[in-house]
């Protein structure tokens, strides 16, 4: 009796997957992390289904820092959170900013880079702000902070699965604008797309999204993060995608 109760003890404390140091795991030993891959040059999905891109970069350094072996997801970005959230994936690295609704859901590390959304068009439009849209039809992305932007001037908003693909379909003379994030709109153009960018529309801070119940690896994360700045990591990988580095906090 006594060595059956011992038994169900240690099933009880094990009701999730234990991972190194208190935190909980989706998969002993690694850090699953989940991201869309439909995000160049943030992550990009190869042949093989691999992703690559500087959010990958980042979670695998970060794995790295936590001792655990990386481990990635790619998963539509819409419903990335809610994964996060109901602990099918210990974290998201996918470029997830910071907001009101997003931290009712979720916790997140600190900003692991900067960036901000703009207004996109064509060569030939004559939009130049945000009030400019009144009424025309915007394109954004699927769970993207985007859409409440773009709703502040048109109910005609067209909803595509990724950045890129509503840019691609912006140059090709579809809808009167994109917004979208400075940085991807900027690869956009280097790649070839006949599109412009317009109004800035603020900053914004994007992190890593962890289950509110799981502190101790939200602890460590930003621990890791830490160290990866500090000793340049996160700016070395910033200027492999970028040219530049995104991870330092604007002035």
């Amino acid at each position: 009796m006594v060595t059956m109760i011992g038994l169900l003890a240690a099933c009880g404390s094990d009701e999730k997957t234990s991972g190194e140091g208190g935190m909980d795991l989706a998969e002993k030993g690694k850090f699953t992390f989940a991201s869309s891959g439909e995000f160049k040059p943030f992550s990009v999905t190869d042949g093989s289904g691999k992703m690559t891109g500087f959010d990958i970069d980042v979670a695998e350094a970060v794995a790295k820092e936590l001792g655990l072996e990386p481990n990635q997801k790619k998963f539509k970005f819409a419903s990335i959170v809610e994964g996060v959230k109901s602990g099918r994936f210990d974290a998201a690295v996918a470029s997830h900013t910071i907001n009101e609704d997003r931290l009712k859901a979720v916790d997140f590390s600190t900003p692991y880079y900067y960036s901000g959304p703009q207004i996109f068009v064509r060569p030939d439009s004559d939009v130049e702000k945000l009030s400019d849209l009144e009424g025309l039809e915007i394109a954004v992305s699927k769970g993207s902070t985007y859409a409440k932007t773009a709703e502040e001037v048109t109910d005609n908003i067209v909803l595509y699965d990724s950045d890129v693909t509503a840019l691609e379909a912006l140059a090709n003379g579809r809808h009167d604008a994109v917004i979208t994030d400075f940085i991807t709109g900027k690869e956009a153009m280097g790649a070839g797309l006949k599109i412009e960018g317009k109004e800035l529309l603020g900053r914004s801070e994007q992190a890593i999204a962890i289950a509110k119940d799981n502190d101790e690896l939200l602890k460590k994360v930003n621990e890791a993060l830490e160290t990866l700045r500090e000793n340049g990591t996160l700016k070395e990988i910033s200027e492999k995608y970028f040219g530049e580095d995104i991870t330092a906090k604007p002035e």
